[in-house]
């Protein structure tokens, strides 16, 4: 019982920017995970990364509304605060940042966010609004919080790249880059699972591991745009599915490529109405 309470005394959940504040006040070395919460193993591994590198370590949870281009996703995204700040408890976080929308858009941005035309690809092409939401978030998110280091996964692989091309000479935090979290069937984990049905799971798995394999063949393939192609008419055929981009791309400037050394394989699909994305 002492135990329990002293683990719950040592994770402090701060509500509002006076809390913060207060809280940070003499911290130096902090961690920083920012998430949208329904918490999974990816989260946890970026939480016991910052743990490992930083003195403290705090967590936001916060659905942001200016990235979302559809209010049904919004609202239906994945929300259980009692179990996201049960995991945090037993990870033994320091601090749990749970902002209101006021607490996060108090002022309104001098200079509107604009992702460059060359930026307008893969979600950016499909998702309106959706990287500047995310990129305005996170600046207004690191300017108050102050975080030496902010750890991100590289399943939004797009989404680090965008904010790494901003912060650079903004922003004195160092983004740090984390390797992707797959379950045991390759499935890279997300929030957005929880909406799938067990059939919905199944195919989304085999669609991961269809695409591991396809990258590693591909290194000895011949006519790489052709079987690209190929490879999308192929996973077409999945009952529910539509497919919105599958590219290759160089993982250092996001440009299409035909090459693969240093390229990744991009995907962003529907399954049902749920929307996944991935790398490979």
């Amino acid at each position: 019982m002492f135990y329990l309470l002293k683990c719950f005394i040592q994770m402090k959940i701060l509500i509002n920017k006076n809390d913060l504040n207060e809280a940070l006040n003499s911290v130096s070395n902090l961690g920083f995970v920012p998430t949208m919460g329904g918490l999974h193993r990816g989260h946890i591994s970026l939480i016991e990364r910052s743990k490992k590198e930083c003195n403290r370590t705090l967590v936001s949870i916060f659905v942001n509304p200016t990235q979302f281009n559809n209010t049904k996703d919004y609202n239906r995204y994945p929300r259980n605060k009692k179990k996201d700040l049960s995991i945090l408890r037993k990870l033994k976080v320091d601090f749990v940042f749970l902002p209101s929308n006021k607490d996060i858009y108090d002022s309104k941005r001098k200079i509107k966010i604009k992702i460059s035309k060359k930026d307008k690809i893969l979600c950016a092409k499909y998702r309106k609004g959706h990287f500047e939401g995310v990129i305005d978030v996170m600046d207004r998110l690191t300017r108050m919080i102050k975080p030496k280091k902010i750890f991100m996964g590289e399943k939004d692989f797009q989404q680090l790249y965008l904010i790494k091309n901003y912060f650079k000479k903004r922003n004195k935090s160092k983004i740090i880059s984390c390797k992707t979290i797959r379950d045991n069937h390759q499935l890279a984990l997300s929030s957005r699972n929880m909406l799938l049905d067990k059939k919905g799971l199944f195919i989304a798995r085999s669609i991961s591991k269809n695409l591991i394999s396809f990258k590693k063949k591909m290194s000895t393939a011949v006519n790489i745009k052709k079987k690209i192609a190929q490879k999308k008419k192929e996973l077409n055929v999945f009952d529910n599915i539509k497919i919105e981009y599958l590219e290759l791309r160089n993982k250092f400037d996001l440009k299409k490529t035909l090459k693969i050394k240093n390229s990744k394989v991009f995907i962003g699909y529907y399954l049902n109405d749920v929307r996944l994305i991935d790398n490979f």
